[in-house]
């Protein structure tokens, strides 16, 4: 299976600068300047603190005009947290 279609079949969510899980990725209503979204698996493997604390470094940045920002070291995504 190619690693699209794996990428997209993993349950991703928007995460709220107060660090809670607020729905589906992409349903964000600041198109401009979006939610941080996260594989539900990862998300919940989080603190709320520390989904906090990587949304807000997304907001922050966006608003300076950044599209792509990197997540928090504690918000990287690695093997563990997707479908094999």
């Amino acid at each position: 299976m190619g690693e699209l279609k794996k990428w997209r079949e993993e349950k991703w969510v928007r995460i709220g600068l107060d660090g809670s899980i607020k729905g589906a990725c992409g349903t964000s209503k600041n198109k401009k300047n979006p939610d941080r979204c996260l594989p539900l698996a990862k998300a919940k493997s989080m603190t709320k603190a520390e989904r906090a604390k990587t949304a807000r470094k997304k907001k922050a940045a966006g608003r300076k005009g950044k599209t792509v920002v990197a997540n928090t070291k504690a918000g990287r995504v690695t093997k563990k947290f997707t479908k094999r």
